[in-house]
């Protein structure tokens, strides 16, 4: 079981038992240095966390782009997303990072999906299901089965947390939540 890791540099500076050499001896003699200094350098450090699914960022930008493509073109998203962008490759741009995040452990997204959904305002639980479909189709078609598979049910988990944020914004307050 992969467990997050909330402290990066007690991983990088007491690496596991059995790893045959900690972070500072990777300069071959050279006097310790801080774990993130040395990886802010490109340094080695051994027992970083594998990514989540086999993908490269070459494919998440690949899926991202064509994702975006069909999303431009379909008759009910396409207007909910124009309405809020303006700079596509900004936006890829954006959303890429976060899959790298979500993935690959890049720390290069600082946005905050559930917000950006619930503020936009056209956004509703029903939009998700085509959202899904259409992203599914492009995993499918650009990424290995299994690869495609992985990332999928990544994107429903995320997909369900989001639908019912924005589910919960538009629910009558007298109404209990529906738990699907």
């Amino acid at each position: 079981m992969i467990r997050p890791v909330l402290n990066m540099e007690a991983v990088i500076e007491n690496p596991p038992q059995g790893c045959k050499h900690g972070l500072r001896c990777c300069g071959h003699g050279a006097a310790p240095e801080p774990g993130l200094a040395r990886a802010a350098r490109g340094g080695h450090i051994p027992h970083m966390i594998p990514p989540r699914i086999p993908v490269t960022p070459e494919q998440i930008d690949r899926v991202v782009a064509t994702f975006y493509g069909a999303i431009r073109r379909h008759e009910v998203l396409g207007p909910i997303f124009a309405a809020h962008i303006t700079d596509w490759p900004a936006h890829e741009a954006k959303i890429a990072a976060f899959w790298r995040n979500a993935i690959l452990y890049e720390r290069s997204y600082d946005g905050s999906p559930m917000r950006a959904h619930m503020q936009a305002g056209n956004v509703r639980a029903v939009h998700f299901p085509d959202w899904l479909m259409l992203f599914d189709e492009t995993l499918r078609r650009t990424l290995p089965e299994e690869t495609a598979r992985a990332w999928s049910a990544l994107a429903h988990r995320i997909g369900a947390g989001l639908r019912m944020g924005v589910e919960g914004l538009h629910r009558d307050a007298a109404q209990p939540p529906v738990l699907r």
